[in-house]
Formats: C-alpha cells, structure tokens, sequence
C-alpha cells in the first residue's frame, strides 16, 4: 500500500553503511519507515531525512507493517535548534514523548501541529525554553487524552482564590481549603493555575500567549514534568540529560 503524507521526523537511527530507520510523526499517527541509502550525500532522500525535517514523503507499507520511503520533499528543517545546547535537548525530548505516547487520528493531527509550532519558536528564539516546554508537556498529554480536570476544586467547586493543590495521581484540583482538610499543601499559585488552565482549554493558536513571574513558571513546570512522569511506564530518555541543561529550579 502506497501513501502520501506530510510528516516531522522525530528519530533516526542509521543501520547497514547508508541506510536510516525513521520514526515520523504524520497527521495519522506515528510510523517506522527505512530510508535506503540515505545516508548518502548524493542520495534524493539525504536532506528530507533527517531528525526534525518536516517532509512530504511517499510511503510504501511492507509485509511487517514496517514502511520504506520511496520519496521525500523537504517543507522545514529545523536547523536551527542545533545552535543551542538547551534547544536541541528540548526538542529531542519532545520528539521521544511525542513518539511515546503515539497518537493515532485526530490526535495525531493535533500533535504534529504543536510539534511544529513549538519548534518554530524554538528556532525563533522569541520565547522562554521553560515555558515552550510546559505548554508542549501539558498540550500534548491532553492531546493524547490525559487531561487533569482543572476547572475547579474537586471538593468544594471554587474556581479561584489563594493557592490551589494539584493531585498528580488522580489529576483533581483541590482549594487551599480543602487540600488542608486532606493533609496536602497547594503546590499552584493563582498565577500558575491560570497558565495551567489556558494552555489545557485555550484554541491552538492561543496556548503560548502568556507570560509568568519566574516563581510562577516554576510551579507550572514543575507540574508539566511530574504530570509526564505519571503518564507514561518510565521516564523518556531523553529526559535526564535535558534536566542537566533546562532545570526548571534554576528559572529566575
């Protein structure tokens, strides 16, 4: 079966002398495909191949449900993001949860969009790392369906007011009230809340205009990661080496 499709290559891995198995993130879901022979630099396939490179590409489906690329016409490479250490760490964390949480259909629409839109940022440098990364963490959980339920306090019904305490485990929103009455601590200021819900609700075109003092993007980033955490088996493996480079504790 051939198919025609835009698609972001999220991993490339070289085997034999010149050839590369992709994983791409396409609007119908994430899919293997071995490029042969482009690894060479006379190869048609040599630049649209590569990690983060937004391409059209022609997919035949093998016998093991394993694609290989008859063709590609780069739209986008993301070249930028290797200018700096912290961007590309970020962008190859974003790849493997995109990856690992492997949308199908609608979904995968949807996180192939904000795939794209945050690397555009990204390489445009205009907006914080820690905070691209909080909104791509949060958007894409809720993409793949694991959304908390942040609308109001799972206790008493308010909707704002003092801090509220986010339950990671059962994804409620406890008032400061109530969270007390459990034993627990708010861990979200009203600032951070107010981020957490836009970037879960607001359109696509809305979710990274905002801004946040640094006390209040910490508590949010803090909330993005430990969110990731909870969802997925194990954390990614990309994951320690971008803490190394963008801890969020050191926002100030």
């Amino acid at each position: 079966m051939q198919m025609t499709t835009p698609g972001l290559v999220l991993r490339e891995v070289k085997f034999r002398e010149s050839d590369r198995m992709l994983t791409i993130l396409t609007p119908q879901g994430v899919v293997s495909a071995s490029a042969k022979g482009s690894l060479r630099l006379k190869s048609k396939l040599f630049s649209a191949c590569g990690l983060f490179c937004y391409s059209d590409f022609t997919l035949y489906e093998g016998r093991d449900g394993v694609y290989s690329v008859d063709e590609a016409q780069v739209r986008r490479v993301f070249f930028e993001l290797r200018s700096r250490v912290e961007a590309l760490a970020l962008g190859m964390y974003l790849a493997e949860l995109a990856a690992t949480l492997h949308p199908t259909g609608e979904e995968a629409a949807g996180m192939l969009r904000l795939l794209l839109n945050t690397l555009h940022l990204m390489c445009e440098g205009k907006k914080d790392l820690y905070q691209l990364r909080a909104v791509a963490e949060l958007r894409g959980l809720a993409i793949a369906g694991y959304m908390p339920d942040v609308v109001m306090c799972a206790g008493c019904g308010r909707y704002e007011g003092g801090g509220f305490y986010l339950d990671i485990a059962t994804g409620a929103l406890w008032c400061q009230e109530c969270a007390e009455k459990n034993g627990n601590t708010p861990n979200l200021d009203a600032a951070a809340l107010s981020a957490l819900r836009h970037i879960l609700l607001a359109d696509d075109k809305k979710i990274f205009s905002f801004s946040l003092a640094p006390a209040s993007l910490r508590r949010l980033c803090w909330a993005s990661q430990m969110q990731v955490l909870q969802v997925l088996e194990r954390p990614p493996k990309t994951l320690e080496f971008l803490n190394s480079v963008l801890p969020y504790e050191d926002i100030k």
